[in-house]
Order: structure tokens, then C-alpha cells, then sequence
């Protein structure tokens, strides 16, 4: 069983992300009630008891307001940064692990998760650099709204990168945002646009990249076509892998690292 890549659920209510080999389960964020987890993984035939551990990226509630629970509920351990356990009220559980900035991760014995800093206002937020015992290397990067050259460098490599497209920046401006959320989101610690994250990728994909799932769409100030196409301009003339949009209410499909095949590579659920 090759690694595969599961997004059960990417927007403002609620984000988590299943990563599973054959020796295990991963969750990357959760954003989601019991009640919601439980059932989202039970599309995927699973249980929160089959979670080996959590890995929170920050403490914003779309994506930690869910991890207490689930360590109460089903004493799920979670690792994340100290600022970020210190946010959820968690430095007093037993099952928390405090890692730092660019700690390698054995969350699962074949794959190692490295944690990197991306910049967003009022979070110690990480996107996470993920590489399996068979050397395909993935990225998984959300809330972000700059790239330093940092977040560059952890990007290059990937056979498979998740990130976010959170915005139109025309349906932003024209919208019913308030001016001072608007600007918010519009700055470095705010989201990517579909414009920013087009460019990013056109910074960082390579003969290697062979799936792209853009994620974190907002339902205000967004469209999947919208989404699609915007990136789809700026790295058309160099890639020609997958690419998918993970939505609110999913799992919708799973991506296989390692796979050459498009059919095998990206499976519905």
C-alpha cells in the first residue's frame, strides 16, 4: 500500500487532513466536532480510535477546535508547536508532544513529517513537508498569505503539494466583506489569493509534481472554476499532472504518492 492523501474537509468550518500508509494513520489538523470526524472517517472505513496521532499546523478554530475532543473522546495524541498548545489549552495532557520548527516528525515509521514556518497573523502557523520511505516527498500548506523563501524551498521537490486558494481577489473586493476583513485577508498574514498561489506554484513544481488539490476555497469569495483556472494560467506551460479541489464537505477522493498512472493516482470516494 502506497501513501495516500486524503482531505476530509478544507474551508472556514472545518479542515483535516488523513494521510495513511500501511502502518498507520496521521491526521494533519481537526477542525471538525466528534460527531463530524467520526463520520468523515467512516467514509474512508475508519474510526477516530484508527488515528495514530495529530499534527496541528495552529490553533485557529478551523483547524484545532476539534483536537480536544478528540483527545478526551478517543485519547488521540497530538503534537504541535508550544505556542499553538498553549492557544487550545493544552500543555497540561498527557498524549501532547511539543515539537519546534523544523523537528523531523516519525509520526509513522515509513513517513517523516517536517514542520516549517509560514507566515499568518496571530498564529505560529507550519505547513508540513512530508517524505515516505520511498522518497516521494509531499506538502501540505493552508493559511497563509506571503511565501518567504522558505516556504519556497520546503515546496521544491514535491510529487504531490495541497495548498490553499482561498480568494478571487476581484469577488473579495467586490463582496460584502467589511474593509477592514477584506484588508485582513488581503495581507502577509492573511490568505492566498488564486493569483498568489498560481505564482507560488509556478515557483516550485517540477517534472516530479505530479498532483496539485487546492484547498481552503471560500464560499464567499470563490468558485472552483474560478480557482482552477486562475492557477491553472500561470503553470500550464509546466505542468501537466492532477488537479483537484478539495471542498467543505468531503472526503471526495484520495491521492496516491508514488503513482504514475492518473487513474491510480487519484481515487473517489
Amino acid at each position: 500500500m502506497s501513501v495516500s492523501i486524503t482531505h476530509l474537509g478544507t474551508g472556514s468550518r472545518g479542515n483535516s487532513t488523513l494521510i495513511s500508509s500501511e502502518n498507520g494513520n496521521v491526521l494533519i489538523d481537526n477542525g471538525f466536532s466528534g460527531r463530524q470526524l467520526e463520520k468523515r472517517l467512516a467514509s474512508m472505513e475508519l474510526r477516530p480510535t484508527d488515528i495514530d496521532c495529530m499534527l496541528i499546523s495552529h490553533h485557529h478554530g478551523d483547524h484545532g477546535g476539534g483536537v480536544e475532543i478528540a483527545m478526551k473522546k478517543w485519547d488521540i495524541p497530538v503534537k504541535c508547536n508550544y505556542f499553538t498548545a498553549e492557544k487550545l489549552g493544552l500543555l497540561n495532557k498527557e498524549n501532547l508532544d511539543i515539537f519546534d520548527n523544523l523537528d523531523r516528525i516519525e509520526a509513522l515509521t515509513d513517513v517523516t513529517f517536517l514542520p516549517f514556518p509560514v507566515p499568518h497573523s496571530g498564529a505560529e502557523n507550519v505547513g508540513f513537508s512530508i517524505v515516505t520511505k520511498g522518497g516521494d516527498k509531499t506538502c501540505v500548506v493552508t493559511d497563509l498569505g506571503s511565501y518567504t523563501d522558505e516556504v519556497v524551498k520546503h515546496m521544491q521537490g514535491c510529487s504531490h503539494i495541497s495548498i490553499e486558494a482561498n480568494y478571487d481577489l476581484k469577488k473579495l473586493l467586490s463582496g460584502p466583506y467589511p474593509d477592514n476583513l477584506k484588508n485582513r485577508i488581503m495581507n502577509r498574514g492573511g490568505h492566498l489569493s488564486n493569483k498568489q498561489t498560481g505564482i507560488l506554484l509556478s515557483k516550485v513544481i517540477g517534472p516530479e509534481t505530479k498532483s496539485i488539490v487546492l484547498t481552503h476555497l471560500s464560499k464567499s469569495n470563490n468558485k472552483p472554476h474560478l480557482a482552477e483556472s486562475t492557477v491553472l494560467y500561470h503553470i500550464d506551460d509546466i505542468f501537466t499532472g492532477d488537479i483537484a479541489i478539495s471542498l467543505q464537505d468531503g472526503p471526495e477522493f484520495s491521492h496516491f504518492l508514488g503513482q504514475e498512472d492518473k487513474e491510480k493516482m487519484s481515487v473517489k470516494i
